[in-house]
């Protein structure tokens, strides 16, 4: 089982952002953080790299249930989500199979809330 799901698109990085912003929404997620890799990496290290940003997706009704079932779940929360530049025009979106990350946890609860958001959000990633 591979740990992420992906597709590349063609667009600007930011256009790209955009949208996977609105898919996430529209699939029942909002985003808690964003993390820009490019920035970060120039001001820690000082070193150029390409566009590159881990979007934090979170669908509250489902991390509350997860947290009840396994308090320790909080770990593996939220569901990342990157938008990478390939080359000029050339985005790919990649995110987190759920069902990979829950397999180190043992609790038969949590694999049916796996299951479903592991569905929404290749949903999500389909639609882009």
């Amino acid at each position: 089982m591979k740990y992420y799901f992906n597709k590349t698109i063609k667009g600007t990085f930011e256009e790209v952002i955009d949208k996977v912003t609105i898919g996430l929404k529209e699939g029942g997620f909002g985003i808690l953080t964003e993390i820009d890799i490019k920035a970060t990496m120039k001001k820690k290290l000082d070193v150029d790299f390409k566009k590159y940003k881990i979007l934090g997706a979170c669908n509250p009704p489902y991390a509350y249930k997860a947290l009840q079932a396994e308090d320790k779940i909080g770990t593996m929360l939220p569901c990342n989500v990157i938008v990478q530049e390939i080359e000029d025009g050339v985005i790919e979106v990649a995110a987190v199979n759920p069902m990979a990350s829950m397999q180190a946890v043992e609790n038969e609860k949590l694999n049916d809330i796996a299951n479903e958001i592991t569905a929404m959000l290749e949903k999500v990633i389909e639609r882009l």
